[in-house]
């Protein structure tokens, strides 16, 4: 299993991860917007934080990590292809075919990479609550639960129950990321919820709040090498400040591309405007 140990590394694997994302948009529909905005977050998070056995996936001192943002699977399972799960090409051709392992929603029942399915917004948060409580109670003193949730969903009422019962139970090995991009699919989260700020409202819970750029690589895997030991008594959450569609110019911060499929003329201007925003030189600097 390769890692990535640099931010020049990790920058030139997010650029790949969305590369593969473009190719299956042309593909398929699938949640774009909010896999190109979580996209840094999750490859620092798969190809440098995490502990996680490929080849031994039932580790009991592996980390656990929940998909909440159930519309993110695509850019999960890009992820996990680079680490060695399977490959890139799996994914595209498999990707919303009868019996593939790789749809909208990431499904246990077809991927053994998939520690639990998701797909209803709301449910995962609590689920990684739960493991790393029982993680707490079989004494297992190294092991984190990454789970990353969407803005969106902080709407549900069983996040903050959730986040209540963490911060009671002492769970300072779950460490929670919100796709904070500002945008759903019926437009934009102000104007939608009117969700105040999830910062503060983590506060008042009792959370660890690091609140940091989701698109900045430096600044992620500075969040994920200053995190508290996976032994301390509060939970932390990084709200990630991130551009719904980033690399794409004309996706971002747009909500029609919430999900999509992109057709051919759209798909070249894509790869373009990646390569304007990322190209090899602009990375190295």
């Amino acid at each position: 299993m390769k890692k990535c140990n640099t931010v020049e590394e990790l920058q030139e694997a997010a650029l790949k991860i969305r590369q593969n994302l473009l190719k299956l948009c042309h593909k398929e529909n699938i949640h774009i917007g909010g896999d190109l905005s979580i996209t840094d977050v999750m490859t620092v998070l798969w190809q440098y934080q995490m502990n996680y056995y490929p080849n031994d996936i039932h580790n009991e001192n592996r980390d656990r990590f929940i998909l909440s943002k159930g519309h993110a699977s695509a850019v999960t399972s890009f992820n996990q292809a680079a680490i060695g799960c399977f490959s890139s090409d799996d994914v595209i051709n498999e990707y919303a075919t009868d019996g593939g392992r790789f749809s909208m929603h990431s499904c246990n029942l077809v991927n053994p990479y998939v520690e639990v399915s998701t797909g209803s917004l709301g449910h995962g948060f609590p689920i990684a609550c739960g493991i790393a409580q029982a993680l707490r109670l079989k004494n297992n003193t190294t092991s984190r639960v990454y789970v990353v949730m969407g803005d969106g969903e902080q709407c549900e009422g069983s996040i903050w129950e959730a986040a209540t019962n963490a911060a009671k139970q002492r769970l300072g090995n779950l460490v929670s990321m919100v796709d904070n991009n500002g945008l759903e699919a019926d437009g934009a989260l102000k104007d939608v919820a009117g969700i105040s700020s999830l910062a503060d409202r983590y506060r008042v819970c009792g959370w660890n709040v690091v609140e940091l750029n989701g698109n900045d690589i430096v600044e992620i895997k500075n969040a994920f090498d200053n995190l508290p030991a996976a032994t301390s008594s509060i939970p932390t959450v990084f709200i990630c400040h991130t551009t719904k569609g980033k690399g794409v110019s004309f996706m971002e911060n747009q909500a029609r591309w919430h999900a999509g499929k992109l057709d051919d003329e759209q798909y070249k201007k894509a790869v373009e405007s990646l390569q304007n925003e990322y190209g090899v030189e602009s990375i190295k600097k």
